[in-house]
């Protein structure tokens, strides 16, 4: 599963301008996890008006009535404002009724309107926490946005004292106020928002996925469930007759089967299986896509540094739509991404990490990692290069500084730190080279870099694909298939060696141990290299000479030569797994049976070089695994050389021949 970035619930300032007068149009937004919008807006007339649910504009002061605010209560707490005075004089509901009544009447079009169906449809649009959900992060961002201490409002539904803060602040918004005294005699900035700054975009993460697809099957089983209570007897009722779990079965079955975000994870080396779990879609459901994200929404932004690369991402439709997790990013409880950054007191870089979300770090000043120090931890040079909110940079005293970047690597993604001497590369061919690094084969034999960025062994361990050590001791027994340690503590541990397995992609997936018996090991010591690793280090290629040069134009373009010696010794030559299937069946004709034999070829194989399976008399089936090297050598026609055979097999079991070209 990918992990989604969308849109964090919450409430959002935004400003434009009309293209016929030219004026300041304002607007906001109250984004829930789940339920109906809330959208309040100043138009070029200058009147105040809201959208429920995405149905008519009507005056705000409807709605500030509906929710039992009197005409006195809305002039005492809004009298400042021209613009709500107006709109309050063309407003011509007289009471609560009336306006609940004529909410309504947009809201239900068709549907006689009551006073007590008119309350409670209002209620549970935006006060019962079943039917609207903030979320806690949403609750938090309002709470932030609005000056209400964190524990002062709990609730993941909105509150009638929400809406009215939320319409004041847009009213100074309007009027140019650069703050605002909420009620408690808090003092809040009043600005708009960014909607692709990273303070304003959350991580879905996978049990976030789904468990909200787990609530839409329990939602679909409710209803059964109620409708079975309404027509079966009382009497025989009984849990195993009211309750049937297929829609939550099927609800997860098609989330896993059919979302954008449900992917075959990629397992062409190490490093591809990696970067695709630290992936970040802005696509899928909930979120945008391909024809409808703007340029804005895929373009970088100065939030993502630190936590989202700026150089990997897809070229084509999802460029910028895509992204990968930076090196030392982490996701937070609320599901924003973070980035460590070194506390700076009185000029005085402590080791001291504090994890920093977007916002929190537009508060402050915040050096590079190569900025020069002493050997006290304070800064060489009186002034410094910083940065502030909004990537402004700018050269200020050391004292100012609060924060220092922990390394010049923390903004770039782990394939993008693999690449040497990136800093004097393009950014495209940066891109390029980070993506196409994930589609390097294992070799059959596997060269660490000569030239290497310090990431290799990283990256090879936390993929997951080499055998590491999890306590110290002495190496007691080493075979192909195992490698038994016994610990300081007295403990043994036998670790079992992948062999030969297919890989999602069809390549050879295959450890083999690199310690020897009687040698001494620490905990978090390579024990074994798998694919693309060479001594526990992320190995994807090998170091060749390479010459630029034109050779009878053969490599004109895009075409590159080989010398016979790279083909000769195998140096680029890799294993591949492919499984297929076929059945043995009973005929009219008679038995058929599985060989490698060529049908109605004048050569047979030779007995003892053929395996066939014939058939009894039920039709069964044999599962054959034949392994190729693929290896630019060409093989002429008449070459003695076969094709991998089948063994014989009874039931589904594999049967496998290897023989690497």
């Amino acid at each position: 599963m990918v992990s989604q970035l969308v849109r964090s619930p919450g409430v959002y300032f935004d400003h434009s301008v009309d293209k016929g007068t030219e004026k300041d149009l304002h607007s906001v937004r109250v984004i829930p996890s789940r339920g109906a919008w809330l959208e309040f807006d100043v138009d070029k007339r200058d009147t105040v008006g809201v959208r429920i649910d995405r149905k008519r504009r009507q005056p705000v002061t409807v709605l500030l009535k509906a929710l039992g605010w009197t005409t006195e209560e809305i002039v005492e707490r809004f009298g400042f404002s021209e613009i709500m005075m107006s709109t309050l004089e063309k407003d011509n509901t007289a009471g609560q009724d009336e306006a609940l009544l004529d909410i309504y009447r947009k809201l239900r079009p068709g549907e006689p309107p009551t006073k007590e169906s008119a309350q409670t449809l209002l209620e549970n649009l935006f006060f019962k926490e079943k039917r609207y959900d903030l979320a806690r992060v949403g609750r938090y961002k309002i709470n932030k946005k609005l000056g209400v201490p964190q524990d002062d409002r709990v609730t993941t539904a909105l509150t009638k004292e929400d809406v009215g803060t939320i319409v004041e602040y847009l009213l100074r918004l309007r009027r140019g106020d650069r703050t605002m005294t909420v009620p408690g005699g808090i003092e809040v900035p009043v600005e708009i928002d960014d909607i692709d700054h990273f303070g304003n975009r959350r991580v879905r993460t996978v049990g976030e996925l789904i468990q909200n697809q787990i609530r839409v099957g329990l939602g679909r089983m409710e209803r059964v469930v109620r409708e079975r209570m309404t027509t079966q007897d009382v009497e025989a009722i009984t849990p195993q007759t009211l309750i049937n779990i297929r829609p939550v079965v099927a609800a997860i079955k098609e989330f896993f089967g059919t979302s954008q975000l449900s992917v075959f994870l990629d397992q062409n080396n190490p490093l591809s299986g990696l970067t695709n779990k630290r992936r970040l879609s802005a696509l899928g459901a909930g979120g945008l896509t391909r024809e409808r994200a703007a340029l804005e929404v895929r373009d970088v932004h100065y939030t993502h540094y630190g936590r989202m690369c700026p150089i990997e991402t897809p070229e084509g439709p999802n460029i910028g739509l895509i992204g990968y997790l930076s090196v030392f990013a982490r996701v937070n409880p609320f599901g924003f991404i973070e980035t460590p950054y070194r506390k700076v007191l009185g000029g005085k870089v402590t080791d001291e990490i504090d994890y920093l979300t977007a916002d929190i770090e537009d508060r402050h000043v915040v050096a590079q990692a190569d900025e020069p120090l002493d050997a006290d931890g304070r800064f060489r040079n009186a002034r410094i290069t910083v940065r502030r909110a909004g990537a402004e940079v700018e050269v200020v005293d050391a004292s100012e500084v609060d924060y220092m970047d922990v390394s010049p690597r923390q903004m770039v993604s782990v394939a993008t730190a693999m690449i040497p001497f990136l800093e004097h590369d393009d950014a495209n061919r940066a891109l390029m080279g980070a993506n196409m690094q994930r589609q390097a084969v294992p070799l059959i034999r596997s060269e660490a870099p000569l030239v290497g960025t310090g990431m290799e062994l990283r990256a090879a361990v936390d993929a997951g694909d080499v055998v590491v050590n999890e306590k110290s001791g002495v190496v007691e027994e080493v075979s192909a298939d195992y490698v038994t340690v016994m610990a300081d503590d007295g403990t043994r541990k036998s670790y079992r060696m992948r062999k030969f397995n297919r890989s999602n992609q069809g390549t050879c997936s295959n450890q083999r141990p690199i310690v020897d018996e009687g040698q001494r090991v620490e905990a978090g010591q390579v024990l074994a290299d798998g694919p693309c690793t060479e001594n526990g280090e992320m190995a994807l290629g090998k170091n060749l000479l390479v010459a630029i040069m034109p050779w009878e134009g053969h490599n004109y373009e895009d075409a590159i030569i080989l010398s016979q010696r790279l083909v000769e010794e195998d140096v680029l030559t890799s294993i591949h797994i492919e499984e297929h299937e076929i059945d043995a069946r009973d005929t009219k004709l008679g038995a058929e049976e599985i060989t490698r034999d060529i049908p109605t070829s004048p050569t047979r194989s030779s007995p003892t070089s053929t395996s066939a399976a014939s058939c009894g008399s039920a039709p069964r089936s044999a599962t054959a695994t034949s392994w190729s090297g693929r290896s630019p050598r060409r093989v002429k026609p008449n070459s003695p050389r076969k094709n991998a055979c089948c063994g014989r097999s009874s039931g589904r079991r594999p049967a496998r021949s290897a023989t690497p070209r």
